[in-house]
This record gives C-alpha cells, sequence and structure tokens, in this order.
C-alpha cells in the first residue's frame, strides 16, 4: 500500500471520527436528537452509534450526491441551493433509521441543522489534513483554476507550448548543485529532472550588482542600466532609490521599457506573479512596479484577495505559517545554543517575516501561476523568496536553508503536476538571479560599521546615531506593500543619512556607495581627496575593504586597493598589486561597466573576500549576502529543458539571459539543434563558482 493511499485511509478515519464526535456532541445539545435507548446507554454504546451514524450519512452523501446532481442540473441554481439543506437533512434521517435496534431519533428540522453542522466540521477536517498533502492540494488548485477558465469564456485552446520561468530567488549554481547530489537529495524532483535528462544545468554570471534588482529587471526588460546597486542616492532629486520599493520599482521599469523600447518579456499575452518588474505581462499580481497604480485590478494585493478568498487556501496557508514561525524561534534557539556562526539577529519581527516570505508568498505565488497554466497563458515568469529570506539570516550552508529547499522542490512539483491539466504543453525553467555568500558581518569582524569607518575617514565626529538595521529588508519591503504601508526612506535625512554637508553611505551585501550630496554630478578623486584627504587611506588601508572604485579627472575609473594596489579600469594598467585579482578575470569588465552608469556613486565600496573559502563581510546585518562581489553570489544557476538551446560560451549578464529567454518565446517549437547554437554538455558540469572567483 503506497504512502498515498495510506494518507488517503488516515484522513477518512480521522474525518470519520471527527464527524461521530460533532454527532455525539449535538445528541447532548440539541432536544429534539436522541442516539440513545429510551432507558440510557453507555458512553461505549452512544460512540458505536454515532460512529456508525456519521458512517452511515458520509456513504449515503458519498453514493447519492452525484446521482442527485445529474438528476437536478436543471433546477435553477437559487432552489438548489435550498434543495441541498433539504436533501442533507433526509440522508441523515435515513442514516439514522439504519442505526441499531431504533437509537437515532430527530425531528426533520432538527436533521437539517445537524447535517449542515456536520458537513463544515467533516469539510473543515479534510481541508486541514490535506494541508501537507501536495497531490490533493495540487487537484484542489486546479479544480478551482479550471474553473475560473471556464468563466473566462473557456478561450480556444492553444497549440504551441507555454513557458514557465520558476526563479528560485538567491539559490547559487553550487548550492543548487549540492542539493541535487551530496547524500540524499534535498529537492529530488528537481534531481529527478536532471538525472532522465529532460533539464540541464549550467551556471551564470551575474554583473556587479548581484541582487534582485539588477538581475530580474535585465531578465524582463532587457537592460539594467544604470542600476548599481540595491540601494543608491540620486543627487538630482536627493531621493534614495530602493529596488524593492514600489515607486523606485515603477522608475525602473519606465527607464527600462524608454531604454529598450520594447514593454518586456512577458508582453502579449503573459503573466508576472510576485516579481519586483512586470516584464510589460497583461497579468500581474504581487508585483512591486505596479503597486502603486490606481487600477484596482493591477494592485499587488489583487494576488492575495484572490488567493484567500478561498477557506481552504486560507486554512492550509494559516496552518503553515503557524508552523513557521514555530519552526524559526526553534532553529534561531538551536542555533544561539551551538553557538552557530556567523549569526545575526533573528528576533523581533523576524519569525513573522520569515513565514510570510516562506509561506503566504510561495502559496500565493504558487497558486497564481497553477492559475496561469489552467488558463493557458504563454509565459509565466514567477520569483519565490522563501531560500535567500532565510539564507541572509541563517547563512546559505545551513540546515534551515536546505530544508527551505526541499519545500521549494514540492513547489516545483506542484507546477509540473498541473501542467497535466492544462490547454497546452507547458516547457518548465528553473534560474536564480544571484547566489549568496557568507561570512561574518562587516561590523561583526571588525567592530565598526561602514558609516563610521567613513565619517571617521572624513574627520566627522560619531555622533552614535546607528542607521536602521536593512536585514530582511526584501520581505520586509513585500509585506509593507500587502498592507498597503507607506514608503519609508525615500529622501535621504528619512533614510538616517545626515545633513547634505555630510557624506551618504548606503549599503547593498558587501557593496557600499559614499556619495557627497554637495558636490556636483559625479565626484571625481581629485574633489575628494581635495575634501577629505584622509578618505581614501582609510577605506583601503582597512583589512575588511577589497576595493574602492573612483573617477579620476585625469586617469579616468581607478580600482583602489589595500597596500597601494591602483588598477587603471580604462587602460588595464596595474600598479602594484592587482586590487581585482582576488575576484576573478570577470571583475575588471564588470566594474568598468558599472562605472559607466548615471547614477554610480562618488565611491564603490567592495568588502575584502577570501578567494579560497569565497567568504565576504556584509555592510548589513545578514548571515548570507548578496551585492557585490566575492564568493559565489555572482554564480546563480539556470536549469532548462533539454531541447532549448544555449548560445556557446559563458553567460555573462543577466542581459544576456534575457535575449536567450526571447529567443525561446520566439520559437516555442524550435528542435534541439536549432535557433540558437546549442551549448556543450560540458558545461552543466563547469562549477564557474569557485570561491571569491567572479
Amino acid at each position: 500500500m503506497g504512502r498515498s493511499t495510506l494518507r488517503t485511509v488516515g484522513r477518512v478515519l480521522a474525518v470519520w471520527a471527527v464527524s461521530s464526535a460533532t454527532l455525539a456532541v449535538l445528541a447532548a445539545v440539541l432536544p429534539d436528537f436522541t442516539i440513545e435507548a429510551p432507558g440510557g446507554d453507555s458512553p461505549t454504546r452512544i460512540a458505536l452509534t454515532a460512529g456508525f451514524g456519521a458512517g452511515a450519512f458520509g456513504v449515503l452523501s458519498a453514493l447519492v450526491w452525484p446521482l442527485l446532481v445529474r438528476a437536478l442540473l436543471l433546477v435553477p441554481a437559487l432552489v438548489l441551493g435550498a434543495l441541498v439543506f433539504f436533501l442533507n437533512g433526509t440522508l441523515l434521517l435515513i442514516a439514522l433509521r439504519l442505526a441499531p435496534e431504533g437509537r437515532g431519533e430527530a425531528t426533520w428540522a432538527t436533521a437539517v441543522l445537524i447535517a449542515a453542522v456536520m458537513s463544515a466540521t467533516s469539510s473543515a477536517t479534510s481541508t486541514a489534513l490535506a494541508v501537507r498533502d501536495d497531490d490533493a492540494y495540487g487537484r484542489r488548485l486546479a479544480r478551482l483554476a479550471g474553473r475560473r477558465r471556464r468563466r473566462a469564456g473557456d478561450p480556444p485552446r492553444p497549440t504551441t507550448p507555454g513557458t514557465v520561468f520558476l526563479q528560485l530567488d538567491g539559490v547559487g549554481h553550487g548550492v543548487l548543485r549540492d542539493a541535487l547530489t551530496c547524500g540524499p537529495p534535498a529537492m529530488p524532483t528537481v534531481a529527478g529532472w536532471l538525472e532522465s535528462g529532460t533539464h540541464r544545468l549550467v551556471p551564470w554570471r551575474t554583473d556587479w550588482s548581484s541582487q534582485t534588482g539588477a538581475s530580474q529587471l535585465a531578465i524582463l526588460h532587457g537592460s539594467n542600466h544604470d542600476v548599481p546597486a540595491f540601494r543608491w542616492y540620486e543627487k538630482e532629486t536627493g531621493q534614495v532609490m530602493v529596488c524593492n520599493r514600489p515607486s523606485s520599482a515603477a522608475e525602473l521599469e519606465r527607464r527600462a521599457v524608454a531604454r529598450t523600447g520594447s514593454p518586456g518579456l512577458l508582453a502579449g499575452g503573459g503573466a508576472s506573479r510576485g516579481n519586483l518588474f512586470s516584464g510589460g505581462a497583461d497579468q500581474s499580481a504581487l508585483v512591486m512596479s505596479v503597486a502603486a497604480r490606481a487600477d484596482t485590478f493591477n494592485r499587488p494585493r489583487s494576488g492575495y484577495f484572490a488567493y484567500f478568498s478561498d477557506p481552504a487556501n486560507a486554512v492550509r496557508t494559516a496552518w503553515s505559517f503557524c508552523a513557521e514561525v514555530g519552526r524559526e524561534i526553534l532553529e534561531s534557539s538551536s542555533a544561539r545554543i551551538r553557538a552557530d556562526g556567523p549569526r545575526v539577529g533573528r528576533g523581533g519581527l523576524y519569525p513573522l517575516l520569515r513565514a510570510f516570505a516562506t509561506v503566504v508568498e510561495r502559496d500565493v505565488a504558487v497558486a497564481a501561476v497553477i492559475g496561469d497554466m489552467l488558463a493557458g497563458r504563454s509565459a509565466v515568469y514567477a520569483d519565490l523568496v522563501a531560500y535567500d529570506e532565510v539564507a541572509h539570516h541563517s547563512g546559505p550552508y545551513s540546515g534551515d536553508a536546505r530544508k527551505v529547499l526541499t519545500r521549494l522542490d514540492r513547489s516545483a512539483r506542484l507546477i509540473a503536476d498541473a501542467a497535466r491539466y492544462a490547454p497546452r504543453p507547458y516547457r518548465i525553467v528553473l534560474l536564480s538571479d544571484h547566489g549568496q555568500s557568507t561570512g561574518e558581518t562587516f561590523e561583526g569582524a571588525y567592530g565598526v560599521r561602514l558609516r563610521e569607518l567613513v565619517r571617521a575617514g572624513c574627520g566627522l565626529a560619531d555622533h552614535g546615531r546607528r542607521a536602521r538595521r536593512t536585514g530582511g529588508a526584501e520581505a520586509r519591503g513585500a509585506a509593507r506593500t500587502a498592507l498597503r504601508r507607506p514608503e519609508r526612506g525615500r529622501r535621504a535625512e528619512e533614510a538616517e543619512c545626515g545633513p547634505p554637508s555630510e557624506p551618504v553611505v548606503l549599503a547593498s551585501g558587501n557593496l557600499g556607495l559614499v556619495t557627497f550630496p554637495d558636490l556636483p554630478g559625479r565626484a571625481t578623486l581629485e574633489e575628494i581627496s581635495l575634501r577629505s584627504p584622509d578618505l581614501l587611506a582609510t577605506l583601503t588601508g582597512h583589512p575588511g575593504i577589497g576595493f574602492v572604485l573612483v573617477r579620476s579627472a585625469e586617469r579616468g575609473p581607478l580600482v583602489l586597493g589595500p597596500g597601494g594596489g591602483e588598477r587603471e579600469l580604462a587602460t588595464g594598467r596595474v600598479v602594484g598589486c592587482d586590487p581585482l585579482a582576488p575576484f576573478g578575470p570577470g571583475a575588471a569588465a564588470a566594474v568598468l561597466r558599472t562605472d559607466s552608469f548615471p547614477h554610480t556613486a562618488d565611491l564603490m565600496v567592495n568588502s575584502a573576500s577570501d578567494p579560497r573559502t569565497g567568504t565576504v563581510h556584509a555592510f548589513e546585518d545578514q548571515a548570507g549576502s548578496h551585492g557585490g562581489l566575492g564568493g559565489p553570489q555572482s554564480c546563480p544557476f539556470l536549469l532548462h529543458p533539454a531541447e532549448l538551446p544555449l548560445p556557446a560560451g559563458p553567460l555573462t549578464g543577466a542581459e544576456a539571459l534575457h535575449a536567450v529567454f526571447r529567443e525561446w518565446l520566439a520559437a516555442p517549437c524550435a528542435a534541439p539543434g536549432r535557433g540558437l547554437p546549442a551549448q556543450p554538455r560540458e558545461a552543466a558540469a563547469d562549477t564557474a563558482a569557485e570561491p571569491g572567483r567572479y
């Protein structure tokens, strides 16, 4: 007997027990209902009678209702609704008449009430028990989405295959490879795809800004030009741009569309779910860039309303949410007892934020994707942020994060199983937008924050004010948007950056940005040296700083490193030790590209990285970080159907992925070997994620 059969039998027995208990309780409290002999019965006999009555009612309902539904198809809906109560009451009276020795008695009106209560309790019990049953959950979502599709007019069935892009946020190529091959696989579904040959796994390289905003904007809209980091300061407006803030995401999408002249990857019938950007999709839900629109149907909260309007979904997600909060409290307590490191704060609201990211956002996005597939949409792109959120606080290689990968694997299986009910075949592409690098935080390792170090280099006194901690910003931003909370920190003073005469210091993982608001345009090396003669020496002389990018009026873009090492990016000339050598051969090109952005900060500060272990020092309160160079954060993965070809050579930059995906969507029926040149199979085995290598 299989596990699925055992689970089904267990659910049936549990529902039977609850229905029996409900029947016994109702018999005790309702005056016109009894399941005892006139002289009374023992508790055991009452329990047996209740069990018989509940079982008979369940069997009669299962056998009779399908026949009655067919017979009553022509009955108007309102009349049928009233008949449901009458028929349920009648079935219960029949079940009570079948009780041994006529022990079950009730008036007809009481029988209607009892039948309604028993139906409600049995339905709630069955739903609660099916919370962890993915097969039952998938079938339910398929039925619900199918009904929505029929209400939409049941459009003609397309003949070309559709594509689902499922972004596993923050999962590096090395992490996924280990999850598939080390010991019992943490992701058995994905491992099966790889072993069967239906999918191939390859790494790709991010830009210098290894974070969701830059990668996803390029993937969905073809350009991440002028996105130097996750957050940065723009002098002309005096505002701090943050990629996961609705107003900033909308502006970044507008700029990308204006630059490329294209609405996006998902234009023409696609759907965007749980992303920062819409990709030009006709259907968007839980998307940051559309959060500020006045159109009610485009508000990101509409996805939550659509999902939680079904009570079964609410029960499943609420149950899992509470379990996840308890899991985080237990895991954080265990990590504290074991003295695991690196360790960051996991108290306060974080357990709730984690549960929101790993349960609520996941469940809503998966349900939306399944609905899109059953509606036959041509392309769907969804972001599952669960791993990224947990890895930020527990570490990318922690047992906590590995368990999240197992739950993401279940989500992938649900989506793959739902494809069986879709009106068109679907190809499932898994990818990540960046990896994560681990290491002690900059403050934890050296006892000072980047802002304090910059102020010291500028000769400014430390007033004791500390910037608001930014760990968990992704989940916090999504939760605030879902709750329609106002944005924070749009202006520099709101972000606790100090007055205009002082430098603005922002952090994006292990990438720091220093801007002088009162110096117009991009401040040069010469201007900064004149204003703060000790600043650059203070930064490059600190053991936690890997390199600093600054623009020289005489020498162009210049990278400064420890021990007086310099690299002129325009000429490639190196003085002393090359500051970019520990970050791999692709680092210089990535840094030079970022230097060309209009809003690149006056100083771009990348933390040090150990090329042997890939560890970095985040300027934020994060055990696992991303956003700069160093370690596996720059090496995400792409797992694609084998029949979809890749260009020869490495995939470098998120814009390259956009070009590949456009080819796939433009030629959906292309056979392997046609269209793009096929990538050699050995590329799939290329780790390309050597610790510390870009």
